[in-house]
């Protein structure tokens, strides 16, 4: 018996996601040290301690199942951006929020639109249901949004949008984001990938809460994985109106949530100090990664997250390798359709550093 007989045909295309390669595991293959990791987006910071105290605390409480409904993260969240406790579907990471969405209200006879170049979890997430995908062109590595509205058919049922996109950093503004939204059939779910919002600068933010009010078929969903730091406990959260949310949450596993991921949550979202030192370094270190690419002579895509991706012109993998055995591990993306790219996420002063100092030695 070949038991891939027995799944759905959109799992037997499935491959399974690629996380950035591990510090151990470098360690291991190459015996090396001092390895710095720019490979998967991670605050390079670490969390706070409020963040550490609030774990601390809740360790005498693992014994007990997590609070399923999340009360104290959403009051939390209700409070910190003015929408109401009925409107929040917490996930075991932004990821776990994406196929939620998509088990709840897609089928095998439905149609999923995202762009090229983005987020690899839409692929994974519609091949996994069965669904047919719509992968629109890029538009200057970003999305077209003309070119999503002319995708939208009576079979469309959910439109995936990172904004800041991952892994080119693309941004689309309010503006765009709304006149987009004005024009999709109000029977069509728009996921707006927040992930990275929090390293956009305040003057351009969207108000992504406010949509909601115009468009009930608008789902936010944001993640404490980036700039909180929370990666490793996996949390995140959508808002939506009400009626798509209790939706949500019949689909949703009721302790999808950790105990420790809740209480840090909530530690963190209240330390603001925390939050702008890590926008800060990540304003100040972009400048750095732009003006070493182009004193390098390096084409790169000019991003609103917290990571570059840079172009070499040739196949990456090479240089990805030989960064490597130099102990700096950054992320190559062919299996996003970029196979000339490598993305880097940014670190502290001094691990950029060592980046800029191993990737020159690397091509000369």
């Amino acid at each position: 018996m070949q038991f891939s007989q027995l799944v759905s045909e959109g799992v037997k295309s499935l491959s399974p996601y690629q996380a950035g390669k591990p510090i151990e595991e470098l360690e291991r293959e190459l015996g090396i040290q001092n390895i710095i990791k720019l490979a998967s987006n991670e605050n390079p910071f670490g969390f706070p301690d409020s963040a550490k105290q609030a774990i601390i605390q809740q360790l005498n409480e693992l014994t007990r199942y997590p609070d399923a409904n999340g009360f104290e993260l959403k009051s939390t969240i209700s409070r910190r951006f003015g929408v109401q406790p009925n409107q929040i579907t917490l996930g075991n990471g932004s990821n776990d929020l994406l196929e939620l969405f998509a088990h709840t209200f897609v089928s095998e006879k439905d149609e999923i639109i995202y762009s090229q170049y983005a987020f690899i979890v839409y692929p994974l997430v519609t091949k996994a249901i069965n669904a047919t995908a719509r992968e629109v062109p890029a538009k200057n590595w970003g999305h077209d949004l003309d070119a999503f509205l002319a995708a939208i058919n009576e079979k469309t049922k959910l439109i995936f949008i990172a904004n800041p996109n991952n892994p080119t950093g693309n941004f689309l503004t309010e503006s765009e984001i709304d006149l987009f939204l004005a024009n999709v059939p109000n029977n069509v779910i728009v996921v707006l990938d927040e992930a990275y919002t929090e390293f956009t600068q305040a003057n351009e933010r969207l108000d992504s809460f406010k949509l909601l009010q115009k468009y009930p078929n608008l789902i936010v969903s944001r993640s404490l994985s980036k700039a909180y730091g929370l990666a490793g406990l996996r949390i995140g959260y959508a808002v939506s109106n009400p009626e798509i949310a209790e939706l949500l949450n019949r689909v949703r596993q009721p302790f999808n949530c950790n105990s420790l991921a809740l209480t840090a949550a909530v530690a963190v979202m209240n330390d603001d100090a925390f939050i702008e030192k890590v926008a800060e370094n990540n304003r100040l270190e972009m400048a750095r990664y732009e003006t070493f690419c182009q004193a390098q002579g390096l084409e790169y895509i000019p991003s609103k997250g917290n990571f570059i991706t840079i172009d070499f012109k040739c196949p990456a993998t090479p240089i990805y390798d030989a960064l490597l055995r130099e102990g700096v591990i950054v992320r190559p993306i062919a299996g996003y359709g970029m196979p000339n790219h490598l993305r880097v996420s940014i670190g502290l002063p001094e691990e950029n550093d060592r980046f800029f100092k191993a990737l020159i030695k690397v091509l000369t």
